[in-house]
């Protein structure tokens, strides 16, 4: 490998080609690895306890009709999907059909 000082300018510039046409499918990989789904919140987990969430709204006796994850203001989860992000357990996901004493109603 030639050093910088002897490197022809159209030798640099292939390398720079090189170099610039790899960004794009950095990032791509980088966005892809960001997608992955986050590792399931268990019920039986600390900060799942302290709100009570159940992965099954059925089967809350305090949750009012129509109150899911799915319906919080507070789940990210995209429209239609199992489980998603919710602000209050970064970094895990919650069922979609969950609930817990936190749920609050979408404005």
């Amino acid at each position: 490998m030639p050093a910088i000082d002897s490197l022809t300018r159209r030798q640099l510039l292939r390398r720079f080609a090189a170099v610039a046409a790899l960004v794009p499918c950095g990032a791509l990989l980088g966005r892809s690895a960001r997608a992955a789904a986050a590792p399931l919140l268990a019920p039986a987990a600390p900060e799942a306890k302290a709100v009570q969430y159940t992965e099954s709204a059925a089967s809350a006796k305090a949750a009012g009709a129509g109150a899911s994850c799915a319906s919080c203001a507070l789940y990210q989860g995209a429209a239609g999907s199992a489980q998603g992000p919710c602000q209050l357990f970064p970094g895990k996901d919650v069922k979609a059909a969950g609930w817990c004493t936190a749920w609050a109603p979408q404005m």
